[in-house]
């Protein structure tokens, strides 16, 4: 059962203006902020923690690396077609594009380990080794880089969480790009 969608009408008075700034702003708004509007304050701190990350010194396309990281490891099937989306708008590879779909290797070896970094703070909740660190250093990537990811990976705790438990239905405009996490093999020894 999905949790109510609201509008800038039907929303609570805290919400409504974060709403008509977003339909104003994209013309739309997406199914996952009208659920969040249920609560103004995970919606005004989306919104805020995604103004933020977009000043990241992390490029449009390795922000989109580490959101649709965190969106495939946390099997967010709404914000997988929306990053699909934006990845393909921020001029990300179409290989790359479908490999993070996939959850496989990208292309780039900056852009990997950036991948690899992101998931292994997902998979240790934070607690990533030296190792793992030096690698992401080692990459070309900055101390202040990692902390982004972690904010990177904030901005998806709210947004995959909330539409894990609302089940958020994914909205007509990302439709033809609908997701369900494939099937990974194990490695053979």
């Amino acid at each position: 059962m999905a949790f109510r969608l609201l509008d800038e009408t039907t929303a609570p008075e805290a919400a409504r203006e974060v709403l008509k700034g977003t339909k104003e702003a994209y013309g739309v708004i997406p199914n996952m902020e009208r659920v969040m509007a249920a609560a103004p304050p995970i919606l005004k701190a989306y919104e805020l923690v995604s103004e933020l990350y977009a000043q990241s010194t992390l490029s449009p396309i390795e922000r989109e690396v580490v959101l649709q990281t965190s969106n495939f490891e946390n099997e967010c099937d709404y914000c997988v077609p929306w990053h699909t989306l934006l990845a393909k708008q921020a001029g990300m590879a179409r290989d790359d594009v479908e490999a993070l779909r996939q959850g496989a290797r990208l292309s780039d070896p900056k852009l990997e380990a950036l991948r690899q970094f992101a998931r292994r703070l997902i998979h240790t909740r934070g607690n990533a080794s030296q190792s793992d660190v030096d690698a992401f250093l080692e990459a070309g990537f900055t101390d202040a880089q990692a902390m982004e990811v972690v904010l990177g990976l904030a901005l998806k705790v709210m947004s995959n969480y909330t539409n894990s438990i609302a089940g958020t239905p994914l909205d007509d405009e990302v439709k033809k790009l609908a997701w369900t996490k494939p099937v990974i093999k194990p490695r053979e020894s």
